[in-house]
């Protein structure tokens, strides 16, 4: 039987998914989307889990499988094209959705090839960190196609809008160090040590305390189309809800006994 597209591993409360195409460079095709989507969506629902990180092995992700993209429209009509990548297209965007919404921290580890789709999946992350042989390009436009993967929506928000029509436009390559002076990645590591950062970061967030997380990636996801009084009423609220749990008041006496907290997640 092939391997799935997918790996899905577990360890305490940090599960990792890993994206398994090698070959292909991770390059999205049908079998990954759904995959990917399953994967994302069961981990979030995963009431044990309390940070996922999302990786590839050599390489991220080198966007989408253009040898399966030309396959598909072989022979088809315009509108054919149009609707079946549409239906494509909306899977895929079912996995950026989840990431989002995810009420647990998402972390991006990426080596390689960070292209196309891979970079919008990337951006969907709450947090980034980067092997410094890692490359990024949006790529898009070099094939003819506008982005997709709520890249145009990620990508103003987090390097500005002059800068996000350059990487958009040009679609040009770009090294780690670059990726991280744009805010798109958090850390840049040596390669042999992302694992290991990686990991370390991971179980420093699923020891967290998770309710106060999921409020504070609400707030912030949510702050950009937010009036400042509307912010401020949900800042209220979601302060005073986590005010009135067992997180808080351990945090509290934490730092009076001059100890670390130990956080139960509600």
């Amino acid at each position: 039987m092939p391997e799935p597209a997918v790996l899905v591993e577990r360890e305490g409360a940090v599960a990792t998914l890993t994206l398994n195409r090698p070959r292909a460079l991770n390059a999205l095709d049908r079998d990954l989307t759904l995959a990917l989507k399953d994967g994302v969506s069961a981990v979030e629902k995963d009431e044990g889990i309390r940070c996922v990180v999302l990786r590839g092995g050599e390489h991220f992700m080198a966007g989408g499988d253009l040898k399966w993209f030309k396959s598909l429209s072989e022979g088809k009509s315009a509108a054919q094209n149009r609707a079946q990548f549409e239906g494509f297209i909306e899977e895929a965007h079912a996995i950026i959705l989840c990431l989002r919404r995810m009420p647990k921290p998402v972390v991006a580890s990426v080596r390689g090839a960070v292209a196309g789709f891979g970079m919008s999946l990337m951006m969907a992350c709450d947090l980034a960190l980067a092997a410094d042989n890692a490359y990024f390009t949006l790529a898009y436009t070099l094939i003819g196609v506008s982005p997709d993967g709520g890249s145009t929506y990620a990508l103003p928000r987090i390097v500005g809008q002059r800068k996000a029509m350059e990487i958009a436009l040009l679609g040009e390559r770009f090294d780690a160090a670059a990726a991280e002076r744009l805010g798109l990645v958090n850390r840049v590591w040596p390669s042999a040590s992302l694992q290991v950062e990686t990991e370390k970061l991971a179980h420093r967030l699923a020891s967290g305390p998770a309710a106060a997380y999921a409020r504070t990636k609400a707030l912030l996801n949510g702050s950009l189309n937010a009036s400042l009084e509307a912010q401020l009423q949900r800042e209220a609220e979601a302060f005073a809800q986590s005010a009135s749990e067992p997180d808080f008041q351990e945090g509290l006496a934490a730092f009076i006994e001059k100890r670390k907290p130990r956080f139960q997640g509600r």
